[in-house]
């Protein structure tokens, strides 16, 4: 929530670009902050002579008070009443399928970190991704505990429908509803109330592009994209629009999408993303990756020096065989040594 000492040392376009929907609050009372908006509060109320407030039933001492209850309420609202962003996921240890304990130390992600999670089908690393999604407090199979930002978290993650801590991206993705790109990105803004949503449409857009093989546009209705666009066009919404910390991902190597460009693009907007994944490549490009064996967490390895040397060796064949796939979906012949 905000209270009225942080509302006070805040512009009005600071204001307007922090909660876009305060712009209602204004129109509705048709209280202009045309050529103020460099203003904090306290400044545009004293542009106001005596006589425009007794003319407009305004009081002005009280626009402050009902301006951090408006936002809060909006906040609510939303559920996005903890402003406080999360800086750390934290995995305390719990036991694996044979009651064996886990015998890693406290575990701590930082945001813009990417973390994989290796292991046979099978092991337990969707059991993993269950416990963050869950923010699993010692109730769970694993007995595995998730803490943010080091503390316990609040239950409002876990049953707040509008306040989701995580967004979990699947190997399996189809649209059923009946509307096109550009409308279902532009309903997923709208009902976050985003100002300005056909440049958040565009940029989303564009970012999928980057991500699939196939391009396609915003009249493209959504039940027509392939598996690998519709996972393109959820991760850009995801990394974009989505207010949610934490990303999960398994097994992007399945998507058909560039999956180095997407990864990239989420820790951009600072995500933590965990992904679980059979891809040597993916696996050296995160800072860490956790081992699961038996269900439980057997160890956590830091990517070396020498494993980073050999991450662009595999980025060099994998760019090789891309090229290779662009070639043999165009219709081309393959030519030369590989």
């Amino acid at each position: 929530m905000i209270i009225k000492e942080q509302l006070q040392q805040m512009t009005i376009r600071e204001i307007f670009s922090k909660y876009p929907f305060v712009l209602n609050y204004f129109e509705n009372n048709k209280l202009s902050v045309a050529g103020h908006d460099d203003k904090t509060i306290q400044g545009y109320k004293e542009q106001f002579e005596e006589h425009e407030l007794e003319e407009w039933a305004i009081d002005i001492s009280k626009l402050e008070e009902e301006l951090v209850e408006y936002i809060n309420q909006m906040l609510s609202f939303l559920g996005e009443e903890q402003e406080q962003s999360v800086s750390t996921l934290t995995i305390l240890p719990g036991k694996d399928k044979h009651g064996n304990p886990e015998t890693f130390q406290d575990f701590v992600i930082h945001k813009s970190d990417i973390i994989a999670i290796v292991g046979p089908t099978g092991s337990g690393k969707s059991r993993l991704l269950a416990d963050i999604e869950w923010t699993a407090k010692g109730d769970t199979p694993t007995g595995r505990s998730i803490l943010i930002n080091g503390q316990e978290a609040d239950n409002k993650w876990r049953f707040s429908g509008s306040n989701k801590l995580v967004a979990q991206l699947s190997q399996n993705m189809n649209f059923v509803i009946d509307l096109t790109v550009g409308e279902f990105i532009e309903l997923h803004a709208k009902s976050r109330m985003v100002e300005e949503h056909e440049h958040v449409v565009k940029r989303i857009v564009e970012a999928a592009n980057y991500l699939a093989g196939e391009k396609f546009d915003y009249d493209t209705p959504v039940t027509s994209l392939s598996g690998g666009q519709s996972r393109a066009l959820m991760i850009a919404d995801t990394a974009i629009l989505s207010t949610s910390p934490i990303v999960l991902i398994d097994e992007i190597e399945n998507a058909g999408i560039d999956r180095k460009k997407a990864l990239k693009l989420l820790v951009g907007e600072e995500k933590i993303v965990l992904m679980a994944t059979h891809d040597p490549t993916l696996a050296l490009m995160a800072k860490k990756r956790i081992v699961i064996k038996n269900g439980g967490i057997a160890k956590i390895i830091d990517t070396s020096s020498e494993e980073k040397k050999i991450l662009i060796k595999l980025e060099e064949m994998d760019e090789k065989i891309q090229s290779l796939r662009a070639d043999l979906r165009a219709g081309e012949t393959v030519k030369g040594e590989f």
